[in-house]
């Protein structure tokens, strides 16, 4: 898939400059944007928002926090996600146990957000 033009995506990131670049991307490829930096913020944003196509996680947050608790929650909505981190060999195997393709950082954007809605097209067919 290259363009989707109604298509929404979770972005969750804590690095301001990433998710502004992820932003970016996605709105290249005519998709909206939901743009997080907290699993707060991420979980508002899911339940606010009646449908969302895939997300893109980073996996270790500030203050400790991982983005389980938001995959969980896209787990049982049925929502596909990636993991997009550059510190995965040091997450615990909570987060290994997530169904979800990898994506290591550093990553461009233009390659994350394809890869994530291939993954998410793959997963729905």
């Amino acid at each position: 898939m290259t363009d989707c033009s109604d298509c929404t995506i979770l972005l969750l990131d804590d690095e301001p400059l990433i998710l502004m670049d992820l932003e970016f991307a996605v709105e290249d490829k005519g998709c909206a944007a939901l743009c997080s930096s907290t699993v707060q913020q991420a979980i508002d944003l899911l339940e606010q928002t009646e449908t969302i196509h895939v997300a893109i996680l980073d996996v270790t947050l500030q203050d400790g926090e991982t983005c389980v608790p938001v995959a969980r929650a896209l787990e049982q909505r049925g929502i596909p996600f990636v993991l997009h981190s550059g510190d995965l060999d040091r997450q615990d195997e909570t987060v290994r146990d997530l169904d979800a393709e990898l994506i290591a950082k550093p990553s461009s954007a233009d390659s994350v957000i394809r890869r994530a809605l291939d993954f998410s097209e793959r997963t729905r067919a």
